[in-house]
Parts: C-alpha cells; structure tokens; sequence
C-alpha cells in the first residue's frame, strides 16, 4: 500500500532558524498518528511545513503526499489535494457569518460554486453528526467564541472538507474536560478507513479519548522515539527528559 503521507530526512528554516533537523515519518491511510514533544521542540512547525505555509522553508528533504512529491506545492494546492490543517490559535473574523465562511472555502477546495440548497443539506448532516446546534451557522467566524467553540469550528470544517490527511495542530489546547470529550467525539467520528491524521498534543489527556495507532516524541527537531498508545502513558509518568537522554546518548528510536 502506497502511504498516504511519507515525510523523509525533512530539515525546515523558519525566519534563518533551523528547527527541524531530519524529521521521517509515514502515515497510511485510515491510521491516526500522536506527535508530541515538549516546547519549542518543532511540532506546529512540522504541521505548518505539511501544510506548505510560506513562512516555513525546507532546506533539506521531501514530502510525498499518496505518492506525489508535494515539497515545492502552495497550501492552497495541497488543500485541494486533499489535505487539511486544523489551526491550534483559529482566527476571529468578524462580521462573516459561519455558513459564509464554510461555503467560501468549500468552493476554494472543490473549485467551483457549491448550490446553496446543497451545501445547506450538507452543512446541517455534518453539524448534526457532530451534535451541533443550527444557531451557530449564524454566527460570525470565531468572533467571541469559546476555545471549545473555535475548535469545534476547526472540526465541522474537516467534515466538510472531507480530506485525505487531517493535520490537527493541539487541537486539545485551552479546552476544559467538557470541550474536550466534545472536540474528540468529533474527531472520532470523522475517523475511517479513507483518512489518515496527525494529532499533535502535548498531554496524553486527548489519547484516552482518541485512540492513536502510533505514537511519535519529536525532540530538538527529529523524532526521537516512536511506539504504541503505552508510549504516551509512559511520557505522563515520566515526562520527556528520559527520552531527550537517549537521543543525546545516540540510542535508537
């Protein structure tokens, strides 16, 4: 089987600072993949290379997106391949209203208009799936939502995308246990055998909710371990100095 994502020996820059320094790693379709790490160790930059965001520039390797080499591709030419990034800090935009939003960026995926009886349709299945009230489509983007609100957002959004490859970047960030258990339903539920996902979180709370089929600590710009869900157990007991040892010591992952 062709992988869905396959990442090799990427080096990223971001503003002349180098800040990952040979990440690997494949994702197949329909598995879900935990990136976690502590601070400032290359996470949401390894997403917003995924992505293609200008601002992150590969010095070093590739990026192969179900067989294509992607590295040299715009965002928005990755999006309408197929692949989606969930924002960790999603942006307010006040006075565009969430039904305006949604139906703009489907047209910007899809590449042509989607008929308002339509996407209406498709707007309410995704918003009821994910249990979603019909008064938020009126309100305007992000514009004095809560985190679990904003993060909702981000998730109804995937679901009508439909992507491939979900890049979903702390999505548990500033939730409470209640937005949490919401949020990862979501998620859970948009989980299948078509699409593949790379959650990036910091705390091992968000994996008793959804279940990942690998687990992977980048440390210092490169992966430094990777194993099954025990492996983020193991990092709540132990916190990550274990593992920044065994990559100083030269220990494989």
């Amino acid at each position: 089987m062709t992988p869905l994502l396959q990442v090799k020996d990427l080096h990223v820059e971001v503003e002349g600072k180098q800040i990952l320094n040979g990440v690997n790693l494949e994702i197949k379709p329909g598995e879900i993949h935990a990136l976690m790490g502590p601070n400032g160790s290359g996470k949401s930059t390894l997403s917003n290379a995924l992505m293609g965001h200008p601002k992150y520039i590969v010095t070093k390797g590739t990026i192969h997106y179900q067989g294509e080499d992607i590295t040299g591709l715009s965002a928005d030419q990755r999006a309408r391949k197929g692949m989606f990034l969930a924002f960790q800090y999603p942006t307010a935009i006040p006075g565009v209203s969430v039904t305006n939003f949604l139906r703009t960026v489907l047209k910007a995926v899809r590449g042509a208009e989607v008929a308002v009886k339509d996407f209406r349709k498709e707007l309410k299945e995704k918003m009821e799936l994910l249990e979603m009230r019909d008064s938020f489509a009126g309100r305007y983007v992000n514009d004095g939502f809560s985190g679990g609100e904003k993060k909702r957002l981000e998730i109804l959004q995937m679901a009508l995308m439909k992507p491939k490859l979900a890049l979903l970047d702390e999505t548990d960030s500033g939730l409470d246990i209640d937005a949490l258990q919401v949020v990862s339903e979501g998620i859970n539920r948009l989980r299948g055998p078509d699409i593949g996902m790379l959650v990036i979180t910091h705390y091992q709370r968000l994996l008793n909710y959804v279940q990942p089929d690998v687990v992977h600590v980048l440390v210092a710009g490169r992966i430094a371990q990777s194993g099954g869900k025990e492996l983020a157990l193991e990092l709540e007991s132990k916190g990550y100095e274990w593992i920044e040892e065994r990559q100083k010591a030269g220990a494989p992952a």
